[in-house]
């Protein structure tokens, strides 16, 4: 396997600068611009030299097979954060005999390939990289920590246990067996059947939480909308004007509230129009504002827009409550209301947020629909008077390969392309 290598932190001006190298030829490349190779997981400082020119002085950290990040042997060369000096220490490593940059993502995969990390826990560092709130960061640590795998792994050893008492019955058909294990399999698949569906339940919220929850904000034209969309931007997010229709695209800001992520969606005003192009912008807004986790009703005289109406956990109040509005209402203008608003929406958000589970993207929750359906499919059979233990046997297994699935044991070669497609060089 090729040594690879590469910055592993921000181009550009730092304090420390880090150079991470990985594969069999690491500890010679240490050699060669350390004069030595330290003792390792020991970071000791060195003077780094090639070709008799001194490149810079810095602390080198080396890790012997199954020790490091990716599990083989390598080493990090943590240097002075300056373009010019990671450039050099970049072009010395270069130039040694069996080294090459690496691709994005590379090390993570190694890290993957040597059983360092399972599928779910790579997802899990790129949520943790992508994180910009203190949720989504407490998420991406657990799904990292390996909280996924732990739980299938616990799946997959009570389902191997059911397969196993169902093929007993196979192997000794001929002969006497003093014990139906009919039950105990029924109450093992019955007790996941629950779990699988919880999570599967859990996973459109922890999948919110990930990407962020949308918030749309709805009303008829002039009802304060835009001028909410700004104040909460704290900038001049949309045109704010007195001449109705003016908003006909969709302006997102994305917030960070009480550490959830929130995209807020300023809508088109909802009427009845002759405008064709401000049609096509009532008719976008109706289709986000209905696909959206949230929608913030802001009434005017007329009461609430024609063609929504809100459901449970929609917020209703008055716009421009600078104008005199009676009852709940927020101003755009002054800021009145406005923080009690956001009380109320991260208030809602967070006990949505509250239901999310282990599993955080669709794939996730694809295969263990499949674990669903399999062992489903395996209580049908046994069930029925006339079991069909082998079948029965068949689906059990079916479970047991989504989970693998799950974890990346198995089918998961177009999913690693993508994943690792989305990581930077370095990591």
């Amino acid at each position: 396997m090729d040594t690879i290598f590469a910055l592993a932190t921000a181009r550009g001006k730092a304090g420390v600068a880090i150079i991470r190298i990985s594969g069999p030829a690491s500890h010679d490349a240490v050699r060669h611009l350390a004069g030595d190779v330290p003792e390792t997981r020991r970071a000791v400082l060195r003077t780094l030299r090639s070709g008799g020119e001194v490149l810079d002085q810095g602390l080198v950290l080396t890790f012997s097979d199954g020790s490091g990040f990716t599990g083989e042997c390598s080493a990090e060369l943590q240097l002075h954060g300056s373009t010019a000096v990671t450039r050099a220490v970049l072009r010395a490593l270069s130039g040694l005999p069996g080294l090459r940059q690496a691709e994005p993502g590379e090390f993570t995969r190694r890290a993957l390939d040597n059983n360092r990390l399972d599928l779910t826990q790579v997802e899990g560092l790129a949520d943790l990289i992508d994180a910009e709130t203190e949720i989504q960061r407490k998420q991406a640590l657990r799904v990292l920590s390996g909280a996924i795998g732990k739980r299938a792994g616990l799946w997959r050893g009570k389902l191997i246990r059911a397969a196993a008492l169902l093929e007993a019955t196979i192997d000794f058909a001929e002969e006497d067996v003093p014990v139906d294990v009919t039950p105990e399999v029924v109450g093992i698949l019955d007790a996941l059947l629950g779990e699988f569906r919880a999570e599967i339940d859990g996973a459109r919220i922890a999948e919110r939480v990930r990407d962020g929850f949308e918030v749309a904000i709805i009303g008829r034209p002039n009802s304060g909308k835009s001028s909410l969309i700004n104040i909460l931007a704290g900038r001049e997010a949309a045109l704010t004007s007195d001449i109705p229709g003016t908003t006909r695209d969709i302006i997102e800001v994305r917030m960070d509230l009480k550490g959830l992520a929130v995209t807020m969606l300023d809508t088109a005003g909802l009427r009845q129009t002759d405008d064709a192009i401000e049609q096509l912008g009532i008719m976008r807004a109706r289709a986000r504002a209905e696909a959206a986790d949230l929608r913030v009703f802001l009434m005017d005289e007329d009461g609430l827009p024609e063609g929504m109406i809100p459901v449970p956990g929609d917020i209703v109040v008055r716009g421009k409550a600078d104008l005199g509005a009676s009852g709940p209402a927020v101003s755009g203008l002054t800021g009145e209301g406005v923080q009690e608003l956001v009380d109320q929406i991260s208030a809602e958000l967070s006990v949505r947020a509250v239901g999310s589970g282990t599993l955080t993207r669709e794939r996730h929750r694809v295969a263990l629909m499949r674990g669903v359906e399999a062992l489903e499919a395996a209580r049908i059979e046994l069930s029925k008077s006339a079991v069909r233990t082998e079948i029965a046997a068949e689906d059990i297994r079916t479970a047991i390969r989504a989970l693998d699935a799950l974890v990346g044991g198995i089918d998961v070669e177009a999913v690693l392309d993508e994943v690792f497609s989305r990581f930077c060089i370095g990591k």
